[in-house]
């Protein structure tokens, strides 16, 4: 195994990292929306049924 290789072997273990990452916010931000859009939706209920 030379040098060439160990670089490689950590630039892969680099873009996996941040795969994992970009995946993981990716993830958060869906959770996030579905959660407003929830919010949303139950404030729209209370307002609507008060009027």
């Amino acid at each position: 195994m030379n040098v060439n290789d160990i670089v490689q072997e950590r630039i892969e273990e680099a873009r996996r990292k941040a795969a994992a990452k970009k995946r993981a916010r990716q993830e958060l931000a869906a959770a996030r929306l579905r959660g407003l859009q929830a919010r949303y939706t139950a404030k729209l209920r209370r307002t609507k049924d008060q009027q």
